[in-house]
């Protein structure tokens, strides 16, 4: 099997940095040589820091995969699910290219970043540069423990990483992206009776909260817009909180084996179960951007960086 790009399933870190680009000229050679030397750095800083725990995933937006890869395209790369319902939406903003880079030393993911843009910047422009960090025991801002339930093992690779249903893209991965902005102040209002209805789960423990209902978010993110099936082995969650004194938020990364699952999620989030239950956090929280790509394996970004 084609080798995932390390970011993929790796365990949760203390820092990330995300970075989004948008390509400017049509010199498809050189940046998918430079993309592979992104892959480099990766792996240099990794060997050079490996207390940091360096990981890193290179994505390719699903407009603008076809453009630098020409010829065979991933099954189910499609533009991101742009959903609307009532004021609950999921805006598209899918840009060219996403990095993530995490570790758990600040000064290195600032490093790696800095690195990654002064080898891309003559054929790009920054979009988006947004720096994560793990809250507490790794909470979301809100307070309520945030992707503790990842699928492990073998079960974490199943559901992060295309197999044979894909034979020319064996090692990818569908990598979707939301930045979500959370009004804390209004949350804050709220007893914490009522937070843990909203969220399904109890806000000290992360145990299944009594007061859960069909409108709960632990519920709406975890069953599919059906209502029955599950969608908890089927996407690895990689979300960090990012903040300054004015701006709380949560930046979600999912990765994939296939699209479906996170398109069922937020359907689920945003139009309910079959009674039009929604989620009730995206009264307190609103996507201001989503995105969706590609992460190929190692080998497929190596092996066309000399086409």
């Amino acid at each position: 099997m084609s080798q995932p790009q390390k970011g993929i399933c790796a365990e949760p870190n203390l820092h990330a940095q995300y970075l989004m680009y948008n390509v400017l000229d049509d010199d498809s050679q050189a940046l998918r040589a430079k993309l592979a030397r992104v892959l480099d750095i990766f792996a240099y800083f990794d060997d050079e820091h490996y207390e940091a725990m360096v990981c890193g995933v290179i994505a390719i937006g699903s407009d603008y995969f076809s453009e630098i890869y020409p010829g065979l395209r991933p099954l189910e790369l499609s533009p991101f699910p742009d959903m609307q319902a009532g004021d609950r939406c999921a805006p598209s903003q899918t840009s060219d290219l996403f990095i993530q880079i995490r570790a758990d030393r600040l000064d290195i993911v600032h490093a790696i970043a800095t690195e990654v843009h002064e080898l891309l910047r003559l054929h790009v422009e920054l979009i988006e540069d947004l720096k994560g960090f793990r809250y507490l025991d790794g909470r979301d801002l809100n307070g309520f423990v945030e992707t503790d339930d990842n699928p492990r093992g073998p079960e974490k690779l199943a559901a992060a990483v295309i197999g044979d249903a894909d034979p020319d893209f064996v090692g990818g991965s569908y990598i979707h992206t939301q930045k979500y902005r959370h009004d804390l102040r209004r949350w804050s209002l709220l007893s914490e009776r009522h937070q843990e209805q909203i969220m399904g789960r109890t806000k000290e423990h992360n145990l299944p909260s009594a007061e859960a209902n069909a409108s709960s978010h632990y519920i709406r993110t975890r069953n599919a817009d059906d209502g029955f099936h599950d969608n908890h082995n089927q996407i690895v969650r990689q979300s960090m909180p990012y903040a300054n004194i004015q701006v709380q938020g949560l930046f979600q990364v999912t990765c994939s084996a296939s699209t479906k699952p996170f398109k069922s999620m937020l359907h689920s989030m945003i139009f309910g179960g079959p009674d039009g239950e929604y989620d009730a956090w995206l009264d307190y929280t609103n996507a201001e951007s989503g995105g969706a790509y590609f992460a190929p394996s190692i080998e497929f970004i190596r092996k066309r960086a000399q086409d």
